[in-house]
């Protein structure tokens, strides 16, 4: 017997899943609009309970549920190409959700295609970043594919203006709702930081509050007694932390960052209060903690200087500048974001050697360093040694550079007395 067109599934969609209020209405809805829905949670390292978030999916009507561990990936083939780059956006952020959305949306891309699935879904609102993030990764991956984002349906939008009419739709139709009072901000978290935003912190000018931060401990709370560990590197990438009083050693990716983490928070480091430029084109106030990766861009920092040609890091400077953009903006998987990376990869062949730091009340200490392949010169640089350097040579170097600026001065001066 021949189904009628009302039963018939318009198809099927893969939804980035959170086990939230807003996914989990997301889920019902677009059951409700006829498509068979798969739901997709990835762990990248965020406090989640990720059992309750399958039965809770299960239960809403998914056709299937993924929960995939992508931490060591994320670590892997994410972060630290991005440890590589000293990447940061606009001189403060780290790009802690940049980074993860194209590490959750290529997973998303890869179920789809699986499952034959036509369609992809994603609760990122009309406003942000993300929206751009997850989409552009999903068409550069997956050319093909269409896009769910209800957040930009009117039909949605105007019926769910805000998380009063989500309560009621959820239950209306026998979504769990949360029993805890949601926070006055919104926050995202993984491995790599988490945000907050929104809310109560869309005026700039409101402080956080004190019981905001999840991450890092404040440093006024911190212990009075810093925490010492070395960082070693190997083409720009740590490969080993080792603290120095405790002996503890960490060697594989995600260790290395997780207990990066760990000492970072312990001590309050990586905090900032920033307003930023989104790629839409509006300013957004966000609150950052990134304790690991903060602590790894002063030791990456320190021991590229150490190791790198004074040029070339001039022009790596630039590139990690266009990399952080690319980032930010949702061009991971772009052509000239992809021979960027490329770029900086050949850059840090040489970048390898061991850096020593403390950490302590919320900041990092560079305490020493050392490499097989530093460019350093000790004899050459003391000033108690003369070494192979000539200082009379310094006289005819500063006389040329002063070329052009004796040239400028004259050239003012000359308009000066024609005045």
């Amino acid at each position: 017997m021949c189904l009628g067109l009302e039963n018939m599934s318009k198809g099927t969609v893969v939804l980035a899943y959170s086990g939230g209020l807003d996914t989990s209405c997301i889920l019902v809805w677009l059951k409700e609009q006829g498509y068979d829905v798969i739901t997709y949670l990835a762990n990248i390292g965020q406090d989640e309970d990720f059992e309750a978030a399958r039965k809770k999916a299960e239960s809403l009507g998914a056709k299937k549920v993924f929960i995939e561990d992508l931490r060591a990936e994320f670590v892997e083939e994410f972060i630290w190409p991005s440890v590589q780059a000293n990447a940061i956006y606009e001189d403060r952020y780290l790009l802690g959700t940049s980074i993860a959305r194209p590490c959750i949306a290529r997973r998303q891309v890869q179920i789809a295609k699986q499952e034959g699935a036509q369609y992809v879904s994603h609760g990122a609102t009309g406003k942000g970043n993300d929206q751009i993030r997850f989409e552009l990764t999903c068409y550069a991956l997956y050319p093909e594919v269409k896009i769910i984002a209800p957040w930009r349906i009117p039909e949605f939008y105007n019926r769910f203006r805000g998380r009063k009419d989500l309560m009621e739709y959820a239950e209306k139709h026998g979504i769990p709702v949360p029993v805890t009072p949601k926070a006055p901000w919104s926050m995202d978290a993984n491995l790599m930081h988490i945000s907050y935003e929104s809310g109560i912190l869309e005026n700039p000018k409101n402080h956080a509050p004190s019981d905001l931060f999840l991450m890092t401990k404040s440093p006024e709370d911190s212990p009075n007694v810093p925490d010492m560990v070395e960082i070693k590197f190997n083409k720009g990438v740590p490969v080993m932390v080792t603290h120095l009083k405790e002996g503890t050693t960490k060697t594989t990716p995600l260790d290395i960052f997780s207990y990066l983490n760990e000492l970072g928070g312990k001590h309050g480091v990586g905090r900032i209060d920033i307003v930023e430029n989104r790629f839409i084109g509006m300013k957004s106030r966000g609150i950052y903690e990134t304790p690991g990766g903060t602590i790894l861009y002063h030791a990456h920092l320190d021991i590229e200087t150490f190791t790198m040609d004074r040029e070339v890091r001039r022009i790596k400077q630039d590139l990690g500048i266009k990399f952080s953009e690319l980032l930010y903006n949702g061009f991971w998987y772009s052509p000239e974001c992809k021979f960027l990376r490329h770029c900086i990869a050949k850059s840090q062949e040489n970048v390898e050697g061991k850096v020593q730091l403390s950490v302590f009340k919320g900041h990092v200490y560079i305490l020493g360093r050392e490499s097989p392949g530093s460019l350093y010169n000790e004899e050459l640089v003391s000033m108690d040694v003369q070494g192979d350097y000539d200082p009379c040579d310094a006289s005819g170097f500063i006389k040329i550079n002063a070329v052009r600026l004796r040239e400028h001065h004259r050239m003012e001066r000359e308009a000066q007395l024609k005045q």
